[in-house]
């Protein structure tokens, strides 16, 4: 009897263990299924794999195009261009002007190529406008623009190509705000990991980067992205690294202060690459030139610099490990840094496509070759080779153009295979990008989107002021009834009319200078007619739930 009772009480307890286990994970299961997250991890690869995909293939176009001129199809094609006749590098940037001079003119809505400025904006705005028709046109373009060896990246393009095959995706299922912005963030770390071999970097970028925060339930779909994207591009390119780099090590750790004015440095050269690259574009668009003129002509001052130094073409990662190595003099360092800063902005401002990565890790490169022949002359017991200066200084630029300290820094260990600079490299990059948020304040793509209306750096509130409009909360009346007319209503007071297209922030500003809780929606065509009320309440009740959405987004 007393052992009955025993096994009775132990299978009660049983049964409240389970009882209590089940009450436990059926709510979370409830919510993992209520957001569709099975669907999404689904979907989580198969964006990796399309991703990675048209990266590779982006990436042998541009090869392609190149070999029409160079002869060389590879990304090491410093030595062939050294060898082409000099009217060939002269007229091949030129001749891919005249391409994407007519594809912008002619085809393109948006008049130029994108980029990662794109994904992020997209990102802000639910994720649903990056249409995979105007990406495959804004690839084609920087595929002519750098395979005809017009100076800029191809990682940002690529970002934006994998970010908008991913839209093509999530359009077809009914998914939540919060999953298109998660598979949005999985088709950039596919992009970035087939373009670097450089999975755990991709991961990082897509939450730095992509959608700004770090979120339990967006690391899965984008891990299995990027980790798709990998397996794709090193079934095509092998397991190689980007960079080859020579045996390293720091001297000392007496070091760190030369560590922190290398930063101080690499922060200044990243400053005036961002304003060059702005400055030149403003004084482009103040020239009153076709659109179509634009780029035969950049090609034609791209080319030229390339007849003397070839060095600035293209992405020029042959000339980054080439730093890296220590074999460019410092002199033609310093001549290469100012004329790849002018190369990239020219690129830039006569509307080629290509990012700004990889133009930011040569020059960081060079950079920090300059510094460690220097600091290695000055204090030759104390400092390490120069090739340690040059990882760091490339990691350092890099970071602070692009805003993503984090993700560089892994990307710099994956495409050198090396950690043992990992304290010193962090060191670098946070002096550097500290030195840019606190002179500069923002990072390359930040300055591009403010450029746009805006304004990430002030946090989610201003991105919803922006995007939201007063027909996402008028009520609108019956035509039927007999509805006040405006002239009616004017006689009463003055009432500021809205149109459903006003932005929400100018018509709070309405709200607020008439003092009126309730305006007036009027349509275009028939002026005097209300067909809406826009209410302060409803307005604010709107602009709290999507602050609420975001908060929760960002916190599981």
């Amino acid at each position: 009897m007393i052992n009955e009772g025993r096994y009775e009480v132990l299978i009660d307890r049983l049964q409240n263990l389970v009882r209590l286990l089940w009450q436990w994970v059926v709510p979370n299961l409830n919510a993992f299924t209520t957001n569709k997250q099975p669907i999404v991890w689904v979907l989580g690869i198969v964006v990796g794999v399309g991703a990675a995909v048209l990266a590779v293939a982006f990436r042998e176009l541009i090869g392609l195009v190149q070999y029409l001129w160079s002869g060389e199809h590879s990304e090491i094609y410093l030595s062939a261009v050294r060898e082409a006749p000099w009217y060939a590098i002269l007229l091949a940037p030129a001749l891919g002007g005249v391409v994407v001079g007519g594809l912008l003119h002619f085809v393109s809505k948006t008049k130029r190529a994108g980029g990662v400025a794109d994904v992020i904006e997209a990102r802000h705005i639910g994720g649903r406008v990056l249409g995979f028709k105007d990406a495959v046109l804004s690839a084609l373009i920087t595929i002519i623009s750098l395979g005809s060896g017009n100076s800029a990246g191809r990682e940002g393009p690529a970002i934006h190509l994998g970010a908008s095959f991913s839209s093509v995706i999530f359009r077809r299922f009914s998914l939540p705000d919060s999953a298109t912005r998660t598979l949005l963030a999985a088709g950039a770390a596919s992009a970035v990991s087939a373009s670097f071999n450089a999975p755990i970097a991709g991961v990082l970028f897509a939450h730095e980067v992509i959608l700004g925060h770090y979120s339990m339930r967006a690391f899965v779909p984008i891990v299995l992205s990027s980790v798709a994207g990998t397996v794709v591009a090193r079934n095509w390119f092998g397991e190689s690294l980007t960079f080859n780099i020579p045996v390293y090590e720091i001297t000392s750790y007496l070091e760190f202060p030369a560590f922190f004015a290398l930063g101080v440095v690499c922060a200044l050269v990243a400053i005036l690459f961002q304003l060059s690259l702005f400055s030149l574009d403003y004084l482009a668009k103040s020239v009153n030139l076709p659109l179509w003129v634009r780029p035969p002509i950049g090609g034609l001052v791209v080319g030229f610099i390339g007849v003397f130094y070839p060095e600035i073409l293209g992405i020029g990662y042959e000339t980054t490990n080439d730093a890296i190595w220590g074999r460019v003099p410092i002199m033609l360092m310093v001549i290469l840094i100012l004329l790849k800063i002018f190369a990239t902005a020219v690129t830039y401002a006569s509307r080629f496509g290509g990012g700004v990565f990889s133009p930011a890790l040569l020059l960081g490169a060079l950079t920090g070759g300059v510094f460690g022949v220097i600091a290695t002359g000055v204090f030759p017991e104390l400092a390490s080779d120069q090739n340690v200066y040059a990882i760091l200084g490339m990691g350092a630029i890099a970071a602070t153009v692009i805003g993503a300290p984090i993700s560089t820094t892994v990307i710099v260990f994956e495409l050198t295979g090396g950690y043992a600079l990992s304290i010193a490299l962090l060191f670098t990059i946070a002096v550097s990008h500290g030195i840019n948020q606190a002179i500069h304040g923002r990072s390359f793509f930040q300055w591009q989107l403010e450029m746009r209306g805006l304004h990430v750096r002030d946090g989610p509130y201003k991105a919803i002021l922006a995007h939201l409009t007063v027909q996402d909360f008028m009520v609108k009346v019956d035509l039927d009834d007999d509805e006040i007319t405006l002239s009616e209503l004017k006689m009463i007071g003055d009432y500021p009319t809205l149109s459903k297209f006003t932005s929400m922030d100018l018509a709070l500003q309405l709200f607020d200078t008439s003092g009126h809780s309730k305006l007036p929606v009027i349509d275009g065509q028939h002026p005097d007619v209300i067909i809406a009320w826009a209410e302060y309440s409803n307005a604010i009740n709107l602009i709290n739930n999507r602050l609420i959405e975001t908060q929760h987004e960002e916190h599981n």
